[in-house]
C-alpha cells in the first residue's frame, strides 16, 4: 500500500537518501528543505533516479516557528491523511547559532520545531501512523536555562542536549497518546555518517549515509517498529536500547517536556 511520508531536511545527506529509497518503493514523499535552490536540485536528482516519483516539495526555515506553522498548514491543505513523519532536519554548527529572540538554533531546529510540526499535524495521523524522530548517541542532560535561551552553550553541548530533549518528548508523547496515537520512536541513525553536519562539525568524511537511510526506512515501514512506541533505537548497536538515563527519569522528563511545550508556543496542558 502506498504511504504518504513527510521527510524534513531532505535536500541532502540522510534525508535525501531516505527520500530516494522511499520513492523507489512506490511511496509518496513530501520533501522539505530550507533553500529553494537545494530543494530544486534534490527534486531533479530524485526525478532522474526514480521512475515516476510521487514527490511534493515544501520550503520552510525550521528556526522560525511561524514558518513551521505555515509549513504544517500547507501540508494540511493538500492532505487529509499522513502515514509517517520523519523529523530528520537538524543543526550542529551554525554561523548564527543565536536567533533574534535569544534562543539557540540547535534547540529550536532539533527539538522545538519538530515538536510543533508534529503537534500541528497530529490530526492527520491515526493509530497506524508513525513519527520517527532523529536522536543521537550524543545525548546530554538538558540545561533549562540554555533551552530557554538564557545561557550560551558550545556547538556540541547544544546539539547533545537538543537530542536528549527530543528523545524525552518522544517517550513522553508516546506515553500520553497511548494506543490512540501513532507510533512515535526516537532513532540514532548511526554515529559519524557522511553528512555535511559531520564533515563541518568533525572534519571527517564519515561512514556510508546508507546506514542511516536504511534504519529510517525500517522505522517508517517495518513491522519491528509497529509495537515500539516511545522506544529508542540505537543503530550503532543495531537494536532498541536505553537512551540517556535522564530520559528514563519521569520527573526530569516532565520538566523538560513542559518547557519544550511552552517554548514551542503552546499553552500549558
Amino acid at each position: 500500500m502506498t504511504k504518504t511520508i513527510l521527510v524534513t531536511g531532505a535536500t541532502d545527506g540522510i534525508g535525501l537518501e531516505t527520500a530516494e529509497r522511499l520513492l523507489s518503493l512506490g511511496h509518496r514523499v513530501l520533501l522539505h528543505g530550507r533553500s529553494p535552490a537545494k530543494i530544486e536540485a534534490a527534486e531533479q536528482r530524485l526525478r532522474a533516479a526514480v521512475t515516476s516519483p510521487a514527490i511534493e516539495t515544501y520550503r520552510a526555515d525550521l528556526s522560525v516557528l511561524s514558518e513551521v506553522d505555515d509549513f504544517a498548514a500547507s501540508i494540511a491543505e493538500r492532505h487529509d491523511h499522513l502515514d509517517v513523519i520523519i523529523n530528520n532536519a537538524g543543526v550542529l554548527k551554525s554561523s548564527s547559532p543565536v536567533l533574534a529572540n535569544g534562543q539557540d538554533v540547535r534547540f529550536v531546529v532539533n527539538t522545538l520545531a519538530p515538536y510543533r510540526l508534529t503537534m500541528q499535524l497530529m490530526e492527520l495521523l491515526d493509530s497506524r501512523g508513525r513519527v520517527v524522530n532523529l536522536s543521537s548517541a550524543a545525548q546530554a542532560p538538558v540545561d533549562a536555562e540554555a533551552l530557554a535561551g538564557g545561557k550560551r552553550l558550545g556547538d556540541m553541548d547544544a546539539y547533545s542536549q537538543s537530542k536528549l530533549a527530543i528523545t524525552m518528548w518522544t517517550r513522553h508523547l508516546a506515553t500520553t497518546l497511548g494506543d490512540d496515537g501513532p507510533v512515535i520512536v526516537a532513532v540514532n541513525p548511526g554515529s559519524l555518517l557522511a553528512t555535511k553536519m559531520v564533515k563541518d562539525g568533525f572534519g571527517v568524511a564519515g561512514n556510508d549515509i546508507g546506514i542511516g537511510a536504511d534504519i529510517l526506512v525500517r522505522a517508517a515501514l517495518s513491522d519491528e517498529f509497529a509495537s515500539s512506541s516511545g522506544a529508542y533505537f540505537d543503530n550503532d548497536a543495531g537494536r532498541f536500547g536505553a537512551p540517556h538515563p535522564d530520559a528514563l527519569d519521569a520527573r526530569k522528563t516532565a520538566a523538560v517536556v513542559d518547557q519544550v511545550h511552552a517554548l514551542a508556543g503552546f499553552d500549558a496542558p
